[in-house]
């Protein structure tokens, strides 16, 4: 609250006994211009500048749309620093001229901050507004207003709450403020007291997430064959295959297929059926085939084989000679050609939707 002359300088304390320009412009001047309530008690008259390409130009200027022009904030020496300009939103600079326009002369008064007298923006009837006057009077008329409790999980709603606020959507838009640009802002001295604001919100992080394309690079799709008639008379439960890995040369049985250390260079073990095979051609003539997609994650060195080229898919292949396969022998005793196939996978992003049912070739 703001008390009386001469004890302390201050307003009226129900907003309804003060200019509606007045109490119209603090509020905006919290809700946008991220500054602490002393600093905001503090602004000067002027302290609002318009730019257009670079230029000043004048506040009611009609020749430059308002979306093209710039407003600028001078805030007065604060907390940790020394003065500075800040570009803030047009309304909030709208709403400062709009009480300017109509607020009465006032008598210079003394800036404790820095023992000068200044002509204060925000006082009317020869007293200063008070740092409290958010607190006390503002906030509370706002959440009464919107039928809002004055508190909240993270607590009560104070006059720092618009700070940390604004500072953590200017971080989280979609074309962010570095912290450098940031701390400027707020007008902090290091970038140490900016990490305090410069919070990442869920969707942020999500969006980070998305974009480091983890799964991207480290999932990959490949080609699966059902045979419906073998799942609906119970052969696949008796152990008949009923899976059909597509390794682009031939077919993999095996039910655990993306658990195979070999899916990336298949070794060609029992589970294992070439295309060109008889066996091969019946099974692509068979009718009642579902074509799906399944998921292969691959390993660090599967996923340099297949960004890398030959020399990553040869090194790969060095390691599997002796890692058994799922029939059981390796690729050693098996004899499996050192040029295997790399199996064919497609991309997630990329990838197409899969057909409901196979036609026979």
């Amino acid at each position: 609250m703001f008390s009386h002359p001469p004890k302390r300088s201050g307003l009226a304390s129900g907003p309804l006994q003060n200019p509606v320009q007045l109490i119209r412009a603090i509020t905006l001047t919290w809700l946008f211009a991220g500054q602490r309530s002393d600093e905001i008690a503090r602004l000067r008259v002027g302290c609002i500048r318009w730019q257009h390409d670079g230029f000043p130009i004048p506040g009611d200027s009609g020749e430059v749309l308002a979306r093209d022009a710039v407003c600028l904030l001078d805030v007065p020496t604060h907390k940790t620093g020394t003065s500075f300009t800040k570009p803030v939103d047009p309304l909030l600079g709208q709403a400062i001229g709009a009480w300017q326009a109509v607020r009465p002369a006032q008598p210079l008064m003394l800036d404790p901050k820095t023992n000068e007298h200044a002509d204060f923006l925000f006082a009317h009837r020869a007293r200063r507004v008070a740092k409290h006057y958010i607190n006390t009077t503002i906030i509370p008329m706002l959440c009464r207003k919107a039928g809002v409790p004055t508190a909240d999980i993270r607590g009560n709603i104070t006059s720092h709450r618009a700070r940390s606020t604004i500072a953590s959507q200017l971080y989280n838009a979609k074309e962010p403020m570095t912290l450098f640009e940031l701390q400027e802002w707020l007008g902090h001295r290091t970038p140490e007291a900016t990490t305090h604001y410069a919070k990442l919100t869920p969707n942020t992080l999500a969006r980070a997430y998305n974009d480091a394309g983890y799964f991207a690079r480290n999932v990959r799709t490949i080609e699966v064959l059902v045979d419906r008639d073998a799942v609906a008379s119970g052969a696949a439960a008796s152990g008949e295959p009923w899976q059909y890995f597509d390794l682009g040369h031939g077919w993999c049985t095996y039910t655990f297929f993306e658990q195979c250390q070999h899916h990336m260079a298949c070794a060609r073990c029992d589970f294992y059926t070439p295309k060109d095979s008889s066996k091969g051609q019946l099974l692509e003539a068979k009718e009642n085939l579902q074509k799906m997609l399944g998921s292969i994650p691959l390993t660090d060195d599967e996923r340099a084989a297949v960004d890398d080229g030959q020399a990553a898919l040869d090194q790969l292949l060095e390691w599997l000679t002796d890692v058994p396969t799922p029939a059981g022998p390796t690729p050693r005793q098996i004899g499996a050609p050192a040029t295997a196939t790399l199996l064919p996978i497609v991309d997630l992003n990329a990838r197409t939707p899969p057909c409901s049912k196979r036609e026979p070739c």
